[in-house]
This record gives structure tokens, sequence and C-alpha cells, in this order.
């Protein structure tokens, strides 16, 4: 079995001993057994990280490279006009919390200014996609949704701040700041007489 344990970036086509399809659930695992296409076992061992995209690549310990390609699967399309529809729709499924690929025209042909979202069958989604304009098709293709905005590797980092300052004063002196014109302007401290 060969053991792939490194995420690599780039390299020269001749150098992929294999290709190894798997679904989107598959994709998201950093630990798996399978099977490559000329049948060869091999066993992810992976750092908890990115999604596995269709083109990723990896290497074994033993030097072998072995690129990712999603598998297709049953997904539901829902087609929509582009702009504030398409906006709408993503808006309302991505409040599900479900996971979403989102693109634009699509075949030859295909009028382009229709915007799409993929998903995972779901009659829930789907009936809400539809009231909410959409045209909604099952059939079966690559599903490689959004990585979301705090998952994409090499992008900066999320943080957060607190500046929440409470600065007491006690004394006896009036500290109203009043200014000429007759109004009063709050500087985010508390003063107590």
């Amino acid at each position: 079995m060969l053991e792939l344990t490194k995420r690599i970036t780039h390299v020269d086509a001749s150098e992929i001993h294999d290709n190894l399809v798997l679904p989107y659930e598959l994709r998201i695992r950093g630990r798996l057994r399978a099977t490559t296409e000329t049948n060869l076992d091999v066993g992810l061992f992976l750092d908890r990280g990115p999604v596995l995209r269709d083109g990723d690549l990896l290497e074994a310990k033993s030097g072998e490279i072995i690129r990712i390609r999603a598998a297709e699967e049953p997904v539901v399309t829902a087609r929509v006009e582009t702009g504030l529809p398409l906006a709408r729709l993503c808006y309302h499924l991505g409040n599900r919390h479900v996971s979403l690929q989102i693109g634009s025209g699509g075949a030859i042909g295909e009028d382009e200014r229709m915007g799409w979202v993929r998903f995972p069958p779901d009659h829930v989604l789907e009936e809400l996609a539809e009231r909410l304009g959409a045209t909604v098709v099952h059939h079966t293709a690559t599903f490689d949704p959004e990585p979301g905005a705090y998952n994409q590797t090499g992008q900066g980092h999320s943080h957060g701040h607190s500046h929440g300052h409470s600065h007491a004063h006690s004394h006896g002196e009036s500290h109203d700041h009043t200014h000429a014109a007759g109004h009063t302007h709050a500087h985010g401290h508390k003063h107590t007489h």
C-alpha cells in the first residue's frame, strides 16, 4: 500500500504515477484507504487541512505522485439569472450551512446570463431554490464546493480584536465635554462623580 503523506503543488504531468478518484465526502478526510484507477491500494495520512480538490497532487513516502480527481456523483444544480437572483439564492442556501458549488454559464451554447448553484440532493433545499425562481435539475457531476473564506490556504489569517475601554474617574470636578456650539460629545470614557 502506498502511504500518501504530503500535499505538493506542481509536477510535470509525466511524473504523475496514477489518479485517485474520490467523491466530495471522501475528499474532506485526511485519513482514508482507497484504490487508484489502476487498482493500486493507497492510504491517505495527511494533516488536517483543506479539502482535496480536483487536480491536487499527493506524494507517497516512496516518492510516487498521485493526482486527485473529483468523482461524478449525484448532485442538484439550481439555475437562476445572475446578479441579484443568484446572490439571493446563494445567500438563502448558504444560510442552511451546506456546501455549495457556484458558477455561471456552463456548456457551449448555454446562456451566460444564467448562474448556477450545485449541492447534494436535499428536497428541502430544492424546494427553497424553486421558491426563489431557480430551475432545479438532478444529475451526476463532479462536486467541488466553495472552500469558504476561512478555509483557503495561503490566504492571510483570521483574528479578532476587542477594544473595550472602560475608564472610571472619581473626583469632585465636573467633566462636561461641551463645546461652544452647545453640543456634547461622547468619548467612550465613563466618568463617575
